[in-house]
């Protein structure tokens, strides 16, 4: 952003002609989307593709590959990408679960709220789409270190509640989106870490708290 700001200022104010590198602006968000890939190691895959695809398609059209017309009729195959996106989410967490080990919530136009209290939590799949999941881990134990838990925000929130004493990574990519760990910091946290949650928020958010 500071880049294009510069590049911008160059142009409007008239120190240097900036247009025709203005013209490959999009590709920096291709790589921004291909940096969320590799950063979530490819666990964080719809939000980046999703971006990437956006983006190179302004690609083209900026350098006149491709006109608007040419390129917007392929805006539903998103719609698809996203809706199958969600039916493998479901499938993972139907072959994964054991008892509530695995779990997974879907939320749409409403509201979904889970309390999980098994001794040997794993992960789940929370999705949350005009709409809010929460999902209560505070009765819950993890075996295995650390717990995995994917998250799926678009225009909707997502809330995952924790014992104040486990360690929590946000590898959440957000795009118009926020992903917090609201949580106040205190000085018993230990360095491993108890739950990973990854995925992706759109114009929602993803929230920690306990």
């Amino acid at each position: 952003m500071i880049l294009v700001g510069i590049l911008l200022l160059l142009e409007t104010t008239g120190l240097s002609p900036t247009r025709n590198i203005l013209l490959y602006v999009p590709s920096l968000f291709v790589l921004v989307g291909g940096w969320g890939l590799v950063r979530s190691r490819f666990r964080n895959v719809v939000g980046p593709i999703v971006l990437i695809g956006v983006a190179g398609a302004w690609q083209l059209v900026a350098l006149d590959y491709a006109t608007v017309d040419q390129v917007v009729v392929f805006w539903p195959v998103f719609v698809i990408a996203f809706g199958l996106s969600i039916i493998a989410g479901q499938f993972q967490s139907r072959v994964r679960a054991t008892d509530d080990t695995f779990t997974s919530a879907f939320a749409a136009f409403g509201g979904v709220e889970k309390r999980i209290t098994s001794r040997t939590f794993t992960g789940g799949d929370l999705t949350a789409v005009f709409g809010g999941t929460e999902l209560d881990l505070r009765d819950a134990e993890i075996d295995t270190k650390p717990a995995r838990v994917t998250v799926l925000a678009v225009f909707g929130g997502v809330e995952i509640v924790v014992p104040r004493e486990w360690n929590v990574q946000m590898d959440v990519f957000p795009v118009l989106g926020g992903a917090a760990d609201d949580r106040p910091r205190r000085e018993g946290t230990h360095e491993e870490v108890d739950l990973v949650v990854t995925g992706f928020a759109a114009f929602g958010g993803v929230s920690v708290t306990d």
